[in-house]
């Protein structure tokens, strides 16, 4: 029989499972990344050690839904508009920035909308159809829509920075998001 060293038997560690064994302050600055409530960070932080991924979003999921008001606004008030690619056309620009505009004054925070399982090149259409669209929301049914985009944003934003940690089409988050960049990141 032959032996192995002992660095011939050692895989190198997923990403979930570098995730699962870093300190609680470094995993909630890297949640925090993904979505800016440090109640939600807190939670899933404190849950580890997830076994898959799967069972980090349901924990993000879960995490997410048990908001309050003051979480759900602490991490709305941390998202921003998106960065726009730089071949974007100036009306592009200004477009974007007068909806965004409209929909702060409307209902005091940023707007949110996930759009990883949009292609890059239509993403900054989509943006600016939900923006428009969601302008004539009763505000507080805008806030529970905010709060769904929120949920998927996180997860794959999760995603995205687990990216390699063994997600399987099966295992991928409801509506397509599978951690995609584009020049609207996750918005």
């Amino acid at each position: 029989m032959t032996r192995l060293l002992p660095e011939q038997t050692r895989a190198e560690p997923s990403p979930l499972e570098r995730f699962n064994s870093i300190s609680a302050a470094e995993a909630r600055r890297a949640l925090l990344m993904c979505l800016r409530s440090l109640r939600w960070a807190d939670r899933v932080s404190a849950h580890r050690p997830y076994p898959d991924l799967g069972s980090l979003l349901a924990a993000s999921d879960e995490a997410a839904y048990d908001l309050t008001p003051t979480d759900l606004a602490e991490a709305l008030a941390g998202e921003t508009l998106p960065p726009l690619p730089e071949d974007t056309y100036e009306a592009a620009h200004m477009a974007l920035s007068a909806a965004h505009t409209a929909y702060e004054a409307r209902f005091g925070h940023a707007f949110v909308i996930y759009v990883g399982d949009t292609p890059p090149d239509e993403a900054l259409d989509r943006f600016l159809e939900g923006i428009r669209s969601r302008l004539t929301n009763d505000p507080e049914d805008e806030r529970v829509l905010a709060a769904d985009e929120l949920r998927r944003l996180a997860k794959g934003r999760l995603i995205s920075m687990l990216r390699g940690a063994g997600l399987r089409p099966s295992e991928a988050p409801p509506g397509g998001a599978n951690g995609q960049e584009h020049p609207l990141p996750g918005r």
